[in-house]
């Protein structure tokens, strides 16, 4: 009941008078509060009775009227105290309730035995894309659709839980997640359901926020090579837009570290991220996991249908790892959903509108794949927007003493050692390896010196390599070098003198080559003195 003013004869009055009355509990109080108001007309709009209180709404009175009645229920018997309120207590309740339904961020729907709506709040609204004026009284499935599951638990009385619902009505196509429950007397007869509806979105972000691994940035990747830098600053501008990347390179040179940098760096952000290995899955699963099945699609299927990976990366990125091992029937469900930015589920009719940033990777020669048909060039022009190629670490080494510190400070504190760096020869042997495995294998070798080492720096004993790849690598002036050899020293002081180069090149300044050689600075410059090198 509103508590709005009026104005009689320039006396402001309440449109209704609210009443608390405290009194000894004693039988028949009800009957003389009602034998004080009956008499002189006035409308009872409510009562409420509780333990020792009795809650009193009554049309508004003239100041003389109200207070003559005030002073004859204050001299009942039993009556304690009477004062005036401005909210009886089930107005209250309705108030705290209401409050409660507009915060929440759950859509929520109340019907009656009859299928008429008698909640639908805010959230319900944006869900459903209906106002709770046009919903109030109406039949729920007018409203919405017969098929939705609180229809049937309001026959049958069972509640469910996270149901997924996908409806099309004439104000569009509507997906939510639901969980009803019925609504039923003291008797047991079930008077009502009330449902809760999670839009999809929601439910997406929920499992992501929870979920999510931990994301890397553009300050992330560790380089010192002015031909990454070149790639960072290409990768860093394309992430600014909703193009299309496909990222090349070999195995473990940091494909996905960049995919993920990229949708860190991007407005998606703050949605999902979703990585699939097209070559870990067979060509069925892999169907399934990417674009989602319907209720009873196949044999096994989960009741209920699943969603994809493309509904699940909606509003976010979605990178598709060797994308070259895709079946011809998957390239073109892909080309399919890039063109019209529509997924359908298998077995189902309907398609959903997703907006996914597809991030490609692969480690193979796709335009070779197109030659020899085994990939589909109109697929190859719609990936290929933005190439990016990550260079093998043969191709800068440069790179591998920035690498192998970051290593060093990532596992030697999972052991109880103390690594105090590693030594020119080691670092030498390093920067002249032809690294097959690119980054990965690097960080593999320095996780197995840690392993070796008691304490101190690892030294070249420490470093152990792939011998078939390491020799297969020795060529033009490696070769020579191992055949040239004269002498264990004299094999050590060239390794010497080519880390300490590189390390002055790279780093610039001997206390910076110093702490990244891990050594002290004083051993750097009697290194270059010894070489006659000096520092830029």
């Amino acid at each position: 009941m509103s508590n709005l003013r009026i104005m009689t004869e320039g006396v402001v009055l309440l449109e209704t008078l609210r009443l608390r009355i405290e009194f000894h509990d004693r039988v028949g109080i009800v009957y003389d509060v009602s034998q004080v108001v009956s008499p002189k007309n006035i409308n009872i709009v409510s009562l409420q009775v509780l333990p020792n209180h009795m809650f009193l709404e009554i049309e508004a009175l003239g100041q003389r009227e109200e207070l003559a009645l005030l002073g004859e229920l204050r001299s009942i018997a039993g009556v304690k105290q009477v004062e005036t309120i401005e909210v009886m207590p089930y107005e209250e309740r309705e108030r705290q309730l209401k409050a409660v339904l507009d915060s929440v961020s759950d859509g929520i729907i109340a019907v009656d035995h009859k299928r008429r709506i008698t909640v639908f709040n805010p959230a319900c609204e944006k869900i459903l894309l209906l106002s709770a004026e046009q919903a109030i009284g109406r039949d729920v499935a007018e409203v919405i659709s017969m098929d939705i599951p609180m229809i049937k638990s309001l026959e049958n009385g069972e509640g469910y839980d996270n149901k997924e619902i996908i409806i099309t009505t004439t104000r569009g196509r509507h997906h939510y997640l639901s969980t009803g429950r019925p609504v039923k007397d003291e008797s047991g007869r079930i008077i009502g359901m009330v449902s809760a509806l999670k839009d999809m979105n929601q439910v997406r972000d929920l499992v992501y926020s929870v979920t999510k691994p931990s994301m890397f940035t553009f300050e992330d990747i560790i380089y010192g090579s002015e031909v990454l830098e070149k790639v960072l600053m290409m990768a860093r501008r394309v992430a600014k837009s909703d193009s299309t990347v496909v990222i090349r390179g070999e195995s473990g040179t940091g494909k996905e570290l960049f995919a993920r940098a990229i949708h860190m760096e991007s407005m998606r952000r703050h949605k999902p991220f979703v990585p699939l290995n097209c070559a870990a899955l067979p060509d069925s699963l892999l169907e399934s996991e990417l674009f989602g099945y319907a209720d009873g699609a196949f044999t096994g299927a989960k009741k209920g249908g699943k969603q994809g990976l493309f509904e699940f990366a909606h509003e976010g990125t979605l990178f598709l790892d060797e994308i070259g091992e895709l079946s011809p029937h998957l390239q073109a469900k892909l080309l399919r959903v890039l063109q019209d930015g529509k997924v359908r589920r298998i077995g189902d009719r309907h398609e959903t509108p997703v907006n996914v940033r597809v991030i490609a990777a692969t480690n193979r020669n796709l335009e070779e794949m197109m030659l020899q048909g085994q990939f589909r060039e109109d697929l190859y022009y719609r990936l290929n927007v933005f190439p990016l190629r990550l260079p093998p670490l043969r191709e800068r080494p440069e790179d591998i003493p920035f690498l192998v510190q970051h290593f060093l400070k990532k596992y030697h504190s999972y052991q109880d050692k103390k690594i105090t760096g590693i030594s020119a020869g080691a670092l030498r042997m390093l920067t002249k390896n032809h690294w097959t495995g690119n980054v990965r294998e690097l960080e593999n070798v320095i996780e197995r010196a840690i392993n070796l080492v008691e304490n101190g720096e690892i030294r070249q004993e420490h470093i152990v390599l792939d011998e078939a790849r390491l020799v297969s690598s020795r060529t033009g002036r490696q070769m020579e070098e191992v055949l040239t050899a004269t002498s264990l020293k004299a094999t050590a002081a060239q390794a010497e003198l080519d880390v300490l180069q590189l390390a002055l090149k790279t780093y610039g300044t001997a206390r910076k080559a110093a702490k990244a050689l891990g050594v002290s600075h004083t051993t750097v410059i009697n290194k270059m003195k010894k070489f006659g090198l000096t520092a830029r």
